[in-house]
């Protein structure tokens, strides 16, 4: 049964955590991918018997040169069997650059456009999967669940089949564990 949060947002990361562990149990799903960029979302799930991949932001998203993710936690992480993954936004690449530059929106904006739809930790959960089995961290044709959320913190988790980047839209969403209700608060005329 999915569960809805009333708003997105960092108060959900531990519910979220544990609806997605829980179900991963039920499932015997072994591999979890969590966004995180400072390792906090990451740390409840250490040591419970999941091969846990923490996708950052990839190097410059805040700023020119730099990693969120300061060294030693990346260290920390990996001594405690975590996978780091920092690498280039699936849905945010050169195409990018070509909007920034040129104006315009081109296919990698329309499909993040569209998962916000179901909510920014939707998106990042489809996101991270494909960058974790594009690095070979997760294994091709097995169930895995993704956590994700609107911001910091963690309000999504689904369980994903994904595919490669190549394929994406081979990939598929199984079940949706949680997620907020209303991704947005807006004014109503």
């Amino acid at each position: 049964m999915t569960k809805y949060w009333d708003k997105p947002g960092p108060e959900n990361t531990l519910p979220t955590l544990e609806a997605a562990v829980e179900r991963a149990e039920e499932l015997g799903i072994r591999h979890l991918v969590v966004a995180s960029n400072t390792g906090q979302t990451v740390e409840p799930l250490i040591g419970r018997g999941f091969e846990i991949i923490c996708v950052t932001h990839h190097s410059g998203y805040a700023r020119p040169g730099e990693n969120e993710m300061d060294e030693e936690t990346r260290v920390q992480l990996t001594q405690q069997g975590v996978k780091v993954l920092t690498t280039t936004h699936l849905l945010a690449n050169v195409e990018r650059a070509v909007t920034n530059r040129f104006g315009g929106l081109y296919p990698g904006g329309v499909i993040s456009l569209t998962l916000r739809m179901f909510g920014q930790g939707t998106k990042v959960c489809l996101e991270i999967a494909t960058m974790a089995l594009d690095a070979g961290m997760i294994p091709y044709g097995k169930e895995i669940i993704a956590i994700g959320g609107t911001g910091r913190g963690a309000d999504t988790a689904l369980v994903l089949e994904p595919d490669h980047a190549k394929d994406f839209f081979q990939g598929q969403i199984l079940e949706v564990i949680c997620k907020p209700r209303r991704i947005r608060f807006r004014e109503r005329g």
